[in-house]
């Protein structure tokens, strides 16, 4: 579902990322660690299409991101760590906006719609505007955004961050969902009690270069995830 050949990103002088290779699978929640600056963002915005890159090559359901990135763009959905939604605009109004932009029939996004608002508890909150949400519920709408096209692949930065522990646990049933349907989950986070319990696979990354990639048992052995994280930091 995605295929990143030896990425290579750039910044002047500085490298970011350097010669960094990861496949994620259909049916994969796929956890990406590092703390801040280590390469999380700058690999899942060239992933996303936003940044370009200098070397390697990714590829989402076999379409190059260089080549082809509409065809990519068709097949995924990237939430950012903080989303940017339009704060003059309803939730509904919002998500029919994004629905418009895929192409998608009046009928799959009132399904859509009504089925996600229920499974997050929003339905009621999505006539409000935007300008009045929390931070949870703009999470929850930019979701939402993400899931009204039914994309194989979701990319999410940071996606726990400033949820409340229902809405966690609300967010997690949908990766998994999305996972079980053949879907594909590409993540980053550092809430490695979270990571370690939802992801079937993980990868650490530090200053730019990946250091341990597998299953989560493989990277875990007999130690908790957080141990191992430490211990290739340097910290444990």
């Amino acid at each position: 579902m995605l295929r990143i050949e030896h990425f290579t990103k750039t910044y002047g002088s500085k490298v970011a990322v350097s010669d960094l290779s990861l496949h994620i699978a259909p049916g994969e929640i796929f956890g990406f660690i590092g703390h801040n600056g280590a390469g999380k963002t700058t690999t899942l915005k060239a992933c996303s299409g936003i940044l370009q890159f200098d070397k390697g090559e990714i590829y989402v359901a076999g379409h190059s991101i260089k080549e082809d990135p509409i065809a990519c763009k068709k097949e995924m959905a990237y939430i950012p760590d903080n989303p940017d939604l339009y704060d003059f605009l309803t939730g509904f109004q919002y998500l029919n906006f994004v629905a418009d932009i895929y192409g998608v029939s009046k009928k799959d996004r009132t399904e859509a719609i009504r089925h996600y608002g229920e499974l997050l508890g929003m339905t009621d909150d999505l006539s409000l505007p935007i300008s009045d949400c929390s931070h949870g519920m703009k999470q929850k709408i930019a979701l939402i955004s993400a899931l009204i096209h039914k994309p194989k692949l979701i990319l999410l930065d940071e996606p726990f961050v400033g949820l409340d522990p229902v809405a966690s646990h609300q967010l997690k049933n949908v990766m998994r969902q999305h996972c079980d349907q053949g879907g594909a989950i590409f993540f980053s986070t550092h809430v490695l009690e979270v990571a370690q319990k939802l992801c079937d696979k993980v990868a650490i990354i530090k200053g730019g270069k990946l250091v341990v990639s597998g299953t989560m048992d493989e990277v875990r052995g007999d130690d908790s995830l957080e141990q191992v994280f430490l211990e290739l930091e340097g910290q444990a």
